[in-house]
């Protein structure tokens, strides 16, 4: 029992660690490459840090455990939206969920749709196939691209243009690159055993795979969305912060549809328990909860946080509570 816990924990500092270093050098790619703030944080710096959630499905999938890759997709779309109502406590003065609200609204409306129809597709359970692949699948992929595709032609051209003053010091393009492939190798090395250790926690204490998954795992492989939105936010850096956070909803969908190229024996989104149905929307709720609160102009707060804010923090820890009790996934 001792040993699977330290070989949980010792995967996970170094998932941790690996996660941040793909994120520190994914900025460096995106800066060298002259991306502007808003898309390094929707698409560079979302899909470095979900990459850990992409890597556990894989595995999941690997050792036949699709609800533990269910819950860890649409648990940490909890946790991302968790975390947007965590960071405004850092924030007293600066009212988090209302910076840069018209220029993510778009990104936080098509990561509430992605989310309603991959939740609709896992209770629908059409069984049309592409070769192996889910139709489904394939068309929550194709409206990921699309939606990118349209907030890329939404931005202004002064967000497209945005640069970022460049340190002597900076690291090269050449060292960005190097470092980026060396974080993914190590997170690609560390997943197996992180995955395994996760199960047979699940198998000991009896919380099931789907539990473990949307509470435990969730929250490690989301800890670098969180360290990065911090050093994004202290930086001043709005943009990145919430576009990361949104756009990371948006591609832990695109990776649960990814997911199925690599299930061979059949559909990914048939083989998830539809109880994440619930789980899905619970994430839907908050996802849609923040999307309001960054678009509303309300400015009471409920001591030093503001109701939304707060409200995204109570739904997760509610949304928890009756995941726990449901036996989601066991």
């Amino acid at each position: 029992m001792i040993l699977i816990w330290l070989k949980f924990l010792g995967s996970s500092l170094i998932l941790v660690i690996a996660a941040i270093k793909l994120a520190e050098y994914g900025d460096v790619i995106a800066v060298r490459t002259k991306i502007g703030g808003m898309f390094i944080g929707l698409i560079l710096l979302a899909g470095a840090t979900s990459l850990p959630e992409l890597l556990t499905t894989i595995n999941s999938i690997s050792i036949g455990e699709p609800d533990l890759a269910a819950g860890n997709m649409f648990g940490s779309n909890m946790v991302n939206m968790l975390l947007l109502g965590l960071i405004d406590l850092m924030s007293r003065n600066t009212r988090i969920l209302r910076k840069a609200a018209h220029r993510h609204a778009l990104t936080g409306a098509m990561a509430v749709f992605l989310i309603a129809i991959s939740t609709f597709f896992i209770m629908a359970n059409i069984d049309l196939r592409i070769g192996w692949v889910g139709v489904d699948s394939l068309i929550i992929i194709a409206v990921y691209i699309f939606g990118i595709r349209i907030i890329q032609q939404s931005a202004n051209p002064a967000q497209k243009a945005e640069e970022l003053p460049i340190d002597p010091s900076f690291p090269t393009l050449k060292k960005g690159i190097f470092g980026f492939l060396l974080a993914t190798g190590a997170l690609i090395l560390i997943m197996p055993h992180l995955v395994t250790s996760s199960q047979e926690i699940a198998i000991i204490t009896g919380l099931g795979t789907g539990f473990i998954g949307t509470a435990l795992l969730a929250v490690i492989t989301s800890l670098p969305e969180l360290v990065t939105t911090i050093t994004a936010i202290k930086m001043g850096v709005y943009d990145m912060a919430i576009g990361n956070l949104f756009g990371s909803n948006m591609f832990n969908i695109f990776s649960l549809a990814l997911s199925d190229f690599f299930m061979t024996d059949g559909r990914f989104l048939a083989s998830i328990d539809t109880d994440f149905v619930m789980v899905g929307l619970i994430g839907l709720i908050m996802t849609g909860l923040a999307l309001i609160g960054n678009l509303a102009k309300l400015e009471r707060r409920l001591f030093f946080i503001e109701i939304d804010a707060f409200l995204l923090i109570l739904l997760y820890f509610l949304g928890m509570y009756f995941v726990y009790f449901r036996g989601f996934g066991g």
